[in-house]
């Protein structure tokens, strides 16, 4: 069943890319991955666990696959593969590879774990 699917990018968590799925007025459902697991898919299957991303043949070429498991069932989405490339570019241009640790803010992760107990 079709379903609205976007991707985000974060500068304040450079490793990691955001997959909202479902329309943002019903409160769409958040997977957060790897941005190199979504750049890899691209070219070749990758992933364990509760995401694995592939490059689409057959009927679908030009597409590629996420597949998200949890205990509540499996979920397939397909994405252009052409909009996934354009996004991750995008990506790359705000924080290259190599360079995510730069983007991250320490002081303020070491809060953010310490204040939680409270």
């Amino acid at each position: 069943m079709p379903l609205p699917a976007e991707l985000h990018y974060d500068m304040t968590d450079p490793y990691a890319v955001r997959l909202s799925l479902g329309a943002p007025e019903a409160r769409p459902v958040n997977w957060v991955f790897a941005r190199t697991l979504l750049a890899e898919g691209l070219r070749r299957p990758t992933g364990v666990g509760d995401v694995l991303v592939f490059p689409r043949h057959g009927c679908r070429p030009h597409s590629m696959c996420i597949v998200l498991r949890s205990a509540a069932g499996a979920a397939l989405v397909e994405i252009a593969d052409s909009e996934v490339a354009t996004f991750l570019s995008k990506t790359f241009m705000l924080v290259p590879s190599g360079t995510e640790s730069l983007h991250i803010d320490l002081d303020r992760t070491v809060v953010e774990l310490t204040s939680r107990g409270e």
